[in-house]
């Protein structure tokens, strides 16, 4: 799998099998799924991230398709899925790094980029919006900028 494959890694819904549950015990499990399965290194790079976070959490390297976390009450699902989804990015950030490393690539920041503060804040409500149904295979192909 390629770095750009990687990089299309996301939360995209919860694992419709596993629903989030109100049970007799004082935790609700989330299990969110992923967009594609990650690789093993993506995965372990998830875990070691995902042990020192508020939510812990953590994926299954051998199916690396599932991460799972837990809150103690249903007020706590979006703070929870919001740092699922930092924590996603964190990981793809750590496996990108160190595969750029391993191949000697040297990171290249290039020329900066100065956006304007209306640019940034119409960058942020577009980032923001939730939309209602999956990425069409053009959305998953386009290049990103970070």
């Amino acid at each position: 799998m390629g770095m750009e494959g990687i990089s299309d890694i996301k939360i995209c819904g919860i694992d419709e099998m596993r629903p989030p549950k109100i049970l007799s015990s004082p935790y609700i499990d989330l299990i969110f799924k992923l967009t594609h399965e990650a690789p093993k290194e993506w995965c372990d790079d998830f875990n070691a991230l995902g042990g020192k976070r508020e939510y812990k959490a953590k994926i299954d390297p051998k199916v690396g398709l599932y991460v799972e976390t837990w809150v103690r009450k249903p007020a706590e699902v979006e703070k929870a899925f919001m740092a699922m989804k930092e924590l996603v990015d964190a990981a793809t950030k750590e496996y990108i790094a160190r595969a750029r490393a391993k191949a000697g690539i040297k990171e290249d920041k290039g020329p900066a980029v100065v956006l304007s503060p209306e640019q940034v804040e119409l960058n942020r409500i577009v980032a923001g919006l939730d939309y209602d149904v999956p990425e069409t295979d053009f959305e998953a192909r386009r290049v990103s900028l970070d």
